[in-house]
């Protein structure tokens, strides 16, 4: 059922975006009142981050992925909207990247965070241990806490489609880091919840790290695709599997979303 109060999301578009429709929809069926802006609407000015509790980067190619998958509207991000952002997350409103969406976070200092003025990048995600594009479903096991994973599946069931998807740490200490503090909140596994080698962990991801939020947990970044399992028929095997809800095991995040602002936003 959608929501009596409206939540304002805002979706993150530019040239090569092309997950937005999806993730809109997955919104929009909670009962959010979603835009689509393109980067330029907020640099300049035409469109202000403060009128949203929600701001959605979608999957995709920004850009074609010059240089690096996400790298130029990370840069954009970074350069003109850093205090937005900050005042963004220090007001308690929720960031979620998913897939090119996550790189732009780690790319952008926004993940793990703080956002700081000067440049700073301590994970990034990189190329996949296999060289290619990588278009499968995965099984996570989630952890760490964040209001977007709240009554999530111990192990759930959701596809990626990337070629760029490794997670990897500066260095060992900045894993320890984000361990300590909770900020790792999904990792691949197989069936079972057991860690194991490709195609189980599809991209060579340093201890299997598929998805991390920042300190607060407010912003969430994942590799996989929650919006491409959002109805339970899209699931290959569905016709195999007891249906108990109408939704796949994405939607979850999403409802999570709306639920959060809704109680302590609104």
């Amino acid at each position: 059922m959608p929501f009596s109060k409206s939540v304002n999301v805002l979706v993150l578009r530019t040239a090569g975006t092309n997950c937005n429709e999806e993730t809109a929809h997955a919104f929009e069926h909670f009962g959010a009142h979603v835009d689509q802006v393109h980067i330029g609407d907020l640099v300049t000015r035409a469109r202000r981050l403060k009128d949203y509790h929600i701001l959605a980067l979608p999957g995709g190619f920004t850009y074609g992925d010059d240089i690096a998958s996400g790298r130029i509207l990370a840069n954009e991000l970074r350069i003109n909207l850093a205090e937005d952002i900050r005042n963004f997350v220090s007001e308690g409103k929720l960031i979620l990247g998913i897939c090119n969406g996550f790189q732009i976070l780690v790319k952008a200092g926004i993940l793990p965070g703080p956002l700081v003025d000067k440049a700073r990048q301590d994970v990034t995600l990189t190329r996949n241990d296999s060289a290619k594009f990588e278009a499968r479903w995965v099984h996570l096991k989630s952890s760490g806490k964040s209001p977007w994973t709240e009554g999530l599946s111990s192990v759930m069931a959701l596809p990626v489609a990337h070629g760029e998807g490794k997670f990897l740490p500066k260095d060992s200490e900045i894993l320890k880091t984000l361990a300590a503090r909770n900020q790792i909140v999904f990792r691949y596994c197989d069936a079972m919840g057991n860690s194991g080698e490709y195609p189980i962990n599809p991209n060579g991801s340093t201890d299997d790290v598929a998805g991390i939020c920042d300190s607060t947990g407010q912003v969430l970044g994942l590799m996989p695709h929650p919006e491409r399992y959002f109805y339970f028929t899209q699931y290959p095997a569905w016709t195999r599997i007891q249906k108990e809800t109408p939704y796949g095991q994405g939607a979850k995040i999403f409802e999570n979303g709306m639920s959060y602002v809704r109680e302590k936003l609104l």
